[in-house]
């Protein structure tokens, strides 16, 4: 059975289990799930089913799978070579499968990057900027620091001609140095970069001192928006800025996130359990077993289909009259654990950060649209804006002091912005 609507699966071959101990991981936990003694390795038996039945529920002829953890490198080479395998052996001709391995990095050789190279997997890492930002919450399980072994594995993918994406996190440390974080990503060449918050909940309904606020989160996102779209928009691919891109003309969004739906990405454990989402690992969100039921009969249930229908139909009302509601769709379900201000549940603890990021976004947006309607590329933005501010800073500094002020408070110029702009 296969269906006409893709979805994707995080499989996990080692379940939840890592070398490192990240401070902000929320899926570290996910053991007390499993009984004392569990191997933490998904069996040939599963890895076989699961393959088999996510080709067949596939509309094809791409199949894309992802491979996730926990760290997935810990499962060895090995399982991966089973795995392409496998993949060969139950695809239709014609078709082809595309391999992602979502890695913290610290475990590839040249051995490791020369097999994902020659077996043509595309790899994201997880890095959080600079050394001392990244090293704060992201240690090995004896403390240690692990910046140095992240970086190691990014030069040896590169050598092996793999250019990955990075993953960054924003927390309440990331998202306080904007630049800085950034400007590392820039200056190291990454060509695209993915910052996803951390939001965890603490006792009493609050978050950690670890997560991101809404404010900070929005201020961040600004902030770097507005260098990326002057200076490197050729240069770096913002995943968070792209994906606002296709929403403005009319496409659809590739991250779950910002769908106006969700449900379409399914997580599967090492042992063969189903769940709903990868922020939903827990036993009422457990959709069955992979060597019991097939794939697309779990992805397509009512229980489902439900799951992903409720992120909008349980839009609180000031979301459904929000004017980037079409950007945002109320974030995702696992943050919607506030009150709106007229005391309706469901409203997405980042609310204040995406209304200021996307609304900051828009005007650019619209612009960018325009050009690519024209057949120009986007980045033609970058030399428009460079002449519109280089003619304001002249009109600026044109202006005399007994002047009607530029601002258009009708004040005369000494008497307003004089004094505190800088001309």
């Amino acid at each position: 059975m296969s269906l006409t609507e893709p979805f994707v699966v995080m499989a996990k071959p080692v379940g939840p289990i890592c070398n490192l101990d990240c401070q902000y991981c929320y899926y570290l936990g996910k053991t007390d799930l499993f009984p004392p003694g569990e191997p933490f390795r998904m069996r040939p038996e599963v890895l076989e089913t699961y393959i088999s039945s996510f080709i067949a529920a596939s509309p094809g002829p791409v199949v894309h799978f992802g491979w996730h953890g926990g760290e997935p490198t810990l499962a060895g080479i090995e399982f991966y070579r089973n795995v392409v395998v496998l993949q060969r052996r139950y695809l239709p001709g014609g078709w082809r499968c595309v391999n992602n391995l979502q890695t913290n990095g610290t475990l590839l050789d040249e051995r490791w990057c020369r097999f994902l190279a020659e077996e043509d997997f595309a790899v994201g890492i997880s890095i959080d900027g600079p050394e001392e930002i990244h090293d704060a919450h992201r240690s090995d399980r004896r403390g240690r620091p692990t910046h140095a072994l992240a970086m190691r594995g990014l030069r040896l993918l590169r050598a092996a001609g793999i250019d990955p994406d990075v993953l960054c996190t924003l927390n309440a440390l990331t998202a306080a140095q904007p630049r800085e974080v950034y400007r590392f990503f820039v200056d190291h060449e990454v060509r695209w970069v993915q910052f996803l918050p951390v939001v965890e909940k603490g006792p009493g309904g609050g978050v950690s001192e670890r997560s991101v606020t809404p404010e900070a989160m929005g201020e961040f996102l600004c902030t770097i928006f507005d260098e990326w779209v002057r200076h490197d928009i050729e240069r770096i691919g913002v995943q968070n800025f792209l994906e606002c891109f296709l929403v403005a003309t009319g496409k659809p969004a590739n991250l779950c996130v910002m769908s106006r739906t969700c449900g379409r990405v399914l997580a599967l454990e090492h042992d063969g359990s189903v769940y709903a989402c990868d922020h939903f690992v827990d036993p009422g969100h457990r959709l069955g077993e992979v060597s019991e039921d097939a794939l697309a009969t779990l992805a397509g249930s009512a229980g489902q289909t439900a799951f992903g229908r409720a992120k909008h139909e349980a839009l609180p009302a000031c979301c459904r009259e929000c004017p980037v509601v079409g950007f945002c769709n109320g974030g995702c379900p696992k943050d919607r654990f506030v009150s709106s201000p007229d005391g309706e549940a469901g409203l997405n603890y980042l609310c204040a950060g995406y209304r200021r990021f996307y609304g900051h976004l828009l005007p650019y947006l619209e612009r960018m649209a325009v050009l690519a309607r024209q057949g120009q590329p986007i980045s033609a933005i970058s030399g428009e804006l460079e002449v519109a501010e280089r003619d304001e800073r002249a009109r600026w500094r044109a202006t005399g002091r007994n002047e009607p002020c530029p601002c258009g408070s009708g004040r005369k110029y000494k008497h307003c912005c004089l004094l505190t702009r800088r001309r």
